[in-house]
């Protein structure tokens, strides 16, 4: 990205009560945006759901645009902050901590789930480093959840199990988030977090396929 490209940064509230302001400014927004849609949401419609004057906005963002960065941040943040909450609460064990991490997951893109997608799409390229921050912190918040529990995982390289179940339950909630048929409703996001949990419990349980020199399995081995 190129320091053309690169949108400008909005300021960051020092004091208490502009932070309060600032975060009533950011639930407003997103309250406009998901029901109405990023298009219909305006300055002027968010200062009103606000209670703040227009010129309030303005002196923290120079635009609307700037404004919806603010939102993608914060809503990336707030990931964030549940998946952490979650697995800090989760039961003691391997499979407890990827119980823990698909269902915090998946809820978390299921909060507002038409809009965490189109906010990505909007953003475009200037959402991939807050996008690709959070997608590592989440890393770093499972590996350090299952580091207690690592002796449990039967693959060659624990470590590189670990990042790919993740990536795998990751990749699996954005995708149901975007899918005209997503798994809606608190039965039926359960069920799926439970199926994800399993299994990337069942993948990181199960020995890898070990290959000779030959580059050959032992399953090839014996025919």
């Amino acid at each position: 990205m190129t320091e053309e490209q690169r949108p400008a940064a909005y300021r960051e509230p020092q004091q208490a009560r502009s932070a309060a302001t600032l975060a009533r400014v950011l639930r407003a927004a997103e309250e406009i945006a998901s029901t109405s849609g990023l298009e219909e949401m305006t300055i002027a419609g968010v200062a009103k759901r606000a209670g703040v004057a227009v010129g309030t906005i303005y002196r923290r963002f120079q635009d609307k645009d700037q404004l919806i960065t603010a939102l993608t941040e914060r809503m990336l943040e707030r990931r964030e902050e549940y998946v952490a909450e979650q697995l800090g609460a989760a039961e003691p064990s391997l499979s407890g901590v990827l119980d823990a991490y698909a269902h915090s997951l998946l809820q978390s893109f299921a909060d507002h789930s038409s809009l965490f997608p189109e906010l990505l799409r909007t953003r475009g390229t200037r959402s991939l480093e807050p996008g690709a921050r959070t997608i590592t912190e989440l890393h770093r918040l499972l590996l350090e959840a299952a580091a207690p529990y690592t002796d449990r995982i039967r693959r060659s390289e624990p470590q590189q199990a670990l990042d790919t179940a993740a990536r795998a339950i990751l990749g699996a909630c954005f995708h149901n988030s975007v899918r005209p048929d997503a798994a809606t409703g608190q039965e039926a996001t359960h069920r799926y977090a439970d199926e994800l949990a399993d299994m990337a419990i069942a993948y990181l349980t199960t020995p890898d396929r070990r290959r000779n020199t030959a580059g050959r399995t032992d399953a090839d081995q014996r025919q």
